[in-house]
């Protein structure tokens, strides 16, 4: 690393939600060990293709931009959401630090809640996931994909466009819009993407240096978790536009896994869930996809790929 005086640089997509999470990653940082640190606005493809993410196969399309900065030495570390992130490892870099979890669950953004809107009404969602499980709660609606930030997404229904928008509630409550939240969907009924409300912390795998600076941020219940929920994603071989859910918490000495894969059309699911120790989080989950897919979940997610 350079002198103690020169800030670290931070790579971060340009978005509002993007530059708001790493700066708060940022302040985190230099609170804990004095060190400045200074943004660094990236623009990924995944911010300027207008192509549907489900047809880009979701997974990288906000990533590969911040890591080729990050090889290239332009950039010392990078702030993902982690539910971006592939969940195949990519050897030149390493998650230096996931720290402790936001909120993980799904929030509607409507002048209603989910069962209070009248039959046909519309909520846009560019998640195969929150559709197909949005299906099982209220098959009478219509489900519309949209892409774009927070305030793109509030303003369709601010306008009378849609009836409603799902998004993340960890992203709106770091933007500071939890006032606009209609509903939190409980992970019952609606469990989230693997890693949602996490981040991650990524540096070069060979700067081991920046490695132990940055594992200050490091949550070790958070990581076990998600570790638990990116295997099943893993083992399913799916990518994050599949139509999969998990989530993993703990209750002090073991984890608690759940994972499903959802028809698109809600009419079908393979659900599961197992407990293992916090020391095998990977390990969990592979085990716990392998009982999924052989219950048929493969099928229900090649079925979403055609």
């Amino acid at each position: 690393m350079s002198s103690v005086s020169s800030p670290l640089r931070l790579g971060t997509r340009r978005s509002l939600m993007a530059t708001t999470q790493s700066g708060l990653v940022a302040a985190r940082l230099t609170e804990l060990t004095g060190r400045a640190v200074e943004l660094v606005g990236v623009t990924t493809f995944g911010d300027v293709t207008k192509a549907n993410l489900t047809q880009l196969g979701g997974t990288g399309v906000f990533v590969s931009a911040l890591r080729d900065k990050l090889i290239d030495g332009e950039i010392d570390f990078a702030v993902h959401s982690l539910k971006d992130l592939p969940t195949t490892q990519d050897p030149r870099v390493v998650i230096a630090a996931i720290p402790p979890r936001d909120d993980p669950r799904d929030a509607l953004v409507s002048t209603a809640k989910l069962a209070d809107l009248p039959a046909g009404s519309k909520v846009g969602t560019g998640s195969p996931r929150r559709i197909a499980q949005l299906r099982v709660l209220r098959p009478d609606l219509e489900y519309v994909p949209i892409r774009g930030n927070a305030d793109t997404r509030i303003g369709k229904v601010t306008s009378g466009e849609l009836q409603g928008v799902v998004l993340a509630a960890a992203g709106l409550g770091r933007l500071g819009r939890e006032a606009e939240i209609s509903q939190v969907f409980e992970v019952e009924e609606m469990l989230p993407a693997p890693g949602q409300g996490a981040l991650a912390v990524e540096c070069r795998a060979d700067r081991t240096d920046l490695i132990e600076f940055l594992s200050v941020l490091d949550d070790a219940r958070t990581r076990a978790a998600v570790t638990a929920e990116r295997a099943v994603l893993n083992a399913l071989e799916a990518g994050c536009a599949a139509p999969v859910g998990a989530y993993s918490a703990d209750d002090g000495q073991n984890l608690i896994l759940t994972a499903a894969v959802v028809a698109v059309d809600g009419k079908r699911a393979v659900r599961k869930s197992t407990a293992g120790t916090l020391s095998a989080p990977m390990d969990l989950g592979r085990d716990l996809a392998a009982e999924m897919i052989a219950e048929g979940a493969g099928t229900l997610i090649g079925e979403q790929a055609h």
